[in-house]
């Protein structure tokens, strides 16, 4: 789906410090200056307009949340629910997942959600995908020891790829599902997980942690 331009969005970002870190010089950020508690933190890449992490931070105050998305007309949405029902354990970051283990601390992230994310279909983008090689290496940086990646996607080439590439990695497939909504009840779904469902289409779903290091 196209994204609809939202009028005024830039300023409106630069106007709330507070609740999202713009990112421009890809300098480290300070936690302990981003949440008002210190307790494990969920990271979303990629959260479009945040339903889905603002309902999980709603019902889990007792976890820190951040919402990362590149866009200005996504996130400014996610933006807009803060601002009208502020929660103390959620932030967003207008930042690149690119540059996310320039950002944020080692082995600071307690689990990482990647829901929807750009299948890039092409074989010359396929780097640019968040389960590419190159990508899960910088997750291995950012989770503490056990710590979960969860994939959900509706594009089954997509789904594959990725299983592929995390079983080439030195990580362990925790559980795999090819129609989620049919095996789980009580989902927390993003904006476009309603819509495909509204279609009929069924939901892939992940989740895997990294193999413990032995060697120290």
């Amino acid at each position: 789906m196209r994204l609809r331009h939202v009028k005024g969005a830039k300023d409106t970002i630069a106007a709330h410090p507070q609740w999202i870190h713009n990112d421009k010089t890809q300098d480290p950020i300070k936690l302990t200056k981003l949440f008002l508690k210190q307790q494990p933190l969920y990271l979303e890449i990629g959260m479009g307009k945040g339903q889905f992490l603002y309902t999980h931070a709603s019902e889990n105050p007792t976890i820190n949340y951040l919402g990362v998305e590149k866009f200005d007309s996504a996130i400014v949405k996610a933006l807009f629910k803060l601002m009208e029902t502020p929660l103390d354990n959620l932030r967003l970051l207008r930042a690149d997942a690119e540059y996310i283990t320039k950002l944020l601390p080692e082995h600071s992230v307690s689990r990482i959600y990647l829901n929807f994310s750009d299948p890039w279909p092409k074989a010359r983008h396929e780097k640019r995908r968040l389960t590419h090689p190159r990508f899960l290496a910088r997750y291995k940086e950012l989770l503490v020891e056990g710590g979960e990646i969860h994939f959900k996607t509706d594009n089954r080439d997509l789904f594959d790829y990725s299983l592929e590439t995390i079983q080439s990695q030195p990580m362990t497939l925790v559980s795999v599902t090819r129609d989620l909504h049919q095996t789980h009840s009580n989902i927390v779904t993003t904006e476009f997980e309603d819509r495909f469902l509204s279609l009929g289409q069924p939901i892939y779903h992940l989740i895997a942690t990294f193999k413990e290091d032995n060697n120290g």
